[in-house]
């Protein structure tokens, strides 16, 4: 499948803004399964210094600076990709080992990958909680295949959690939402991100889009107006298999990634300094379609 991503955000400041400082993680990432085209930014107002450069996971980041006095600043990416279903996730290769097996080989000392500890650890917006543990702890029965363990927790997340949009913002904290039992897509991938990692199993966070406008007679996908995140497990022989729970299924076509780290801190969209105290508006727009 072909696509094409549009993602504009836009601050509208009541006060000029005389300088800011800017990264952005709305590049998505080269992989087996996904191959970028073309990718065009246009920000308004001119900028100073545009480059980019690999962070710590190897995500494209743009870094830039906007040195002009402006009440409105808008940055819009337009990346074309060409998207296919990830290999590893078609019935024939899903590897149905125990997952007490994989906690085991991944904390053997001699074969541990030093890329998985990142993504084994607790991490800022991801504490560890023992509530986290209670509730995994229901997927996870002694002798079960982690690829069944994980779906059936994805699953129970769909139907136990409210998607609602006015409940939590970037900043909202795990327990709260552990609490509420509500929350959007990156609170939800938190969540799950929790859970399998106090199994000692490994998991991290994946941001990225999903088609906007499905084909006829399929449901359109919750979070297909923004940017979209879910989570990805490592499963030995597999590699890494995305699941989104904000929409219960296993990652295939549909799903765009851009960037992934230890949690939503790692790769917001956009984050920087502005030297503004004044109030502000911020807009988001995104449009995934197929062409």
């Amino acid at each position: 499948m072909r696509y094409q991503v549009r993602h504009i955000t836009t601050y509208q400041y009541e006060q000029p803004t005389a300088l800011s400082y800017n990264e952005a993680w709305m590049y998505p990432r080269e992989l087996a399964h996904q191959r970028i085209l073309q990718t065009v930014s246009n920000i308004v107002p001119e900028t100073v210094g545009l480059s980019f450069r690999k962070d710590f996971y190897g995500n494209s980041v743009a870094y830039f600076s906007v040195q002009l006095p402006h009440t409105h600043f808008e940055i819009e990416v337009v990346s074309e990709i060409e998207r296919n279903i990830p290999s590893n996730v078609l019935p024939g290769n899903i590897n149905h080992i125990d997952w007490g097996e994989v906690v085991r080989e991944l904390n053997r000392p001699d074969v541990r990958p030093i890329a998985l500890k990142d993504f084994m650890l607790p991490s800022p917006m991801v504490p560890y909680a023992d509530e986290l543990k209670l509730y995994a702890s229901n997927s996870f029965a002694d002798g079960r295949s982690y690829f069944e363990s994980v779906s059936e927790l994805n699953s129970r997340i769909y139907q136990d959690f409210e998607y609602n949009q006015e409940y939590t913002t970037v900043a909202t904290p795990l327990n709260e939402i552990i609490k509420a039992k509500k929350g959007v897509c990156q609170d939800f991938a938190h969540f799950a991100i929790g859970c399998i990692r106090v199994m000692g199993l490994a998991a991290r966070y994946v941001s990225g889009y999903i088609e906007t406008l499905p084909p006829e007679g399929e449901p359109q996908l919750v979070g297909s107006a923004a940017s979209h995140a879910w989570f990805s497990v490592y499963i030995p022989k597999m590699g890494w298999v995305d699941f989104d729970p904000t929409n219960n299924q296993v990652v295939k076509s549909q799903h765009i990634t851009v960037a992934w780290g230890r949690d939503y801190a790692d790769v917001p969209p956009l984050k920087g300094v502005i030297y503004n105290s004044a109030p502000h508006e911020l807009g988001v727009r995104v449009e995934v379609n197929r062409i």
